[in-house]
């Protein structure tokens, strides 16, 4: 029979959308369920900042009657105002074993990207670069991460299979506590020792003004990574909200010298660790759960998901061991918390500096996730 593509409309009609994952990823023992509530949330305006820098539409695939396949597409005009090049994205891109399926979902989200004048097509992206990006091609063996997205063995074949091709791979690294390298152990150690270097941890009760520094700093840092489009001070609002629950005051710090805010590392608990068994269902008994496995039981792993040094920074011979200590201070905080091993990620195939830096702290690549794109007819 022939593919049925139905589009819905965000924030109204969510419930097939969001039924995907739990056919697809049935029987996969490393799905772990987002909360539904937390999802339904980032796909509705008014409750997701995105829709104020971005419009989305969302595709399902049907086959013989059964849903098997979703999208979606979205235009970041955050990103077209910085590039200007008139590049679409796509997201959440889940499909049984079925390359069919897969191309007429691309298909429907290039057509849409196109009609809106768009001459290219990149992701996924959920929804944005600074979320859930790519599809999972090596590590199928160990559950996701916080924010970070799970696929079965099939959907890079199918992704190319639709026409897409590989524009960037990334990389989640896996750092296992234990013994820290010596070198990077003396920077730690001289780094710390300068008078004008404080590492300070983020305070909670200052949490707007905590939030602009990290973003100022993230802004600067990330500002000639590919593909890079800041964050908003909205979205910063947004994710202090989020992060209330879970943050680990001291998994989360900010370097200073002289005062000034120069650096930061935020490392999160994995909360993919906590719900595994919730079924992303939030109720008053996994509510509890939550809180228990969270604030007192504590998981084992966490994900170092932002590490920003000024370009300021960066080439002052005093400050070099910056970087270095800020990785050993965040190992060091995490296993005195108990901690046993993180994920760093993620970073750019190419970014040999930062996957240097990373590899030198005995960290090692358990992940890889590929970003795709194509040209698009009728822009």
């Amino acid at each position: 029979m022939a593919i049925e593509i139905r589009e819905h409309v965000p924030g109204q009609d969510l419930s097939d959308f969001l039924r995907v994952p739990r056919i697809v990823y049935a029987g996969d023992p490393n799905w772990v369920q987002p909360l539904d509530f937390e999802m339904k949330q980032r796909l509705t305006p008014g409750k997701n900042p995105f829709f104020h820098r971005g419009e989305l539409a969302l595709f399902t695939a049907w086959k013989d009657g059964r849903l098997v396949g979703r999208i979606s597409a979205q235009l970041d005009h955050e990103h077209l105002r910085k590039y200007e090049d008139r590049t679409g994205f796509f997201g959440f891109f889940d499909t049984v074993d079925d390359e069919e399926v897969g191309k007429a979902l691309v298909d429907a989200a290039s057509k849409w990207v196109a009609r809106r004048g768009m001459h290219r097509m990149r992701g996924p992206f959920s929804l944005t670069i600074n979320e859930e990006l790519g599809v999972l091609i090596e590590g199928f063996d160990t559950p996701p991460v916080l924010m970070m997205n799970h696929h079965r063995p099939w959907q890079d074949r199918v992704a190319l299979a639709s026409g897409l091709e590989k524009a960037k791979d990334f990389y989640a690294w896996r750092f296992d506590v234990g013994e820290i390298p010596p070198r990077a152990l003396k920077a730690w150690e001289e780094t710390k020792a300068l008078p004008e270097v404080r590492l300070r941890s983020v305070e909670p009760s200052k949490m707007d003004r905590e939030l602009r520094i990290i973003l100022d700093i993230f802004n600067d840092a990330w500002k000639d990574n590919w593909g890079f489009v800041p964050a908003t001070e909205e979205e910063a609002k947004k994710m202090g909200e989020d992060l209330k629950l879970i943050l680990d005051k001291e998994l989360a710090f900010i370097a200073e010298v002289d005062g000034k805010a120069v650096a930061m590392c935020i490392a999160l608990p994995n909360l993919n660790e906590v719900i595994r068994d919730f079924d992303g269902k939030l109720n008053p008994v996994t509510l509890g759960k939550l809180i228990w496995r969270l604030k007192i039981k504590r998981p084992k792993s966490a994900r170092l998901v932002m590490l920003g040094i000024r370009s300021e920074m960066r080439h002052q011979r005093r400050y070099a061991g910056l970087s270095h200590a800020l990785y050993v201070e965040v190992a060091k905080r995490g296993e005195k918390l108990g901690y046993e091993w993180g994920e760093l990620s993620w970073t750019l195939e190419d970014n040999r500096p930062i996957n240097l830096g990373i590899k030198s702290m005995g960290a090692r690549i358990y992940k890889k996730y590929r970003v795709y794109e194509k040209a698009v007819q009728g822009g």
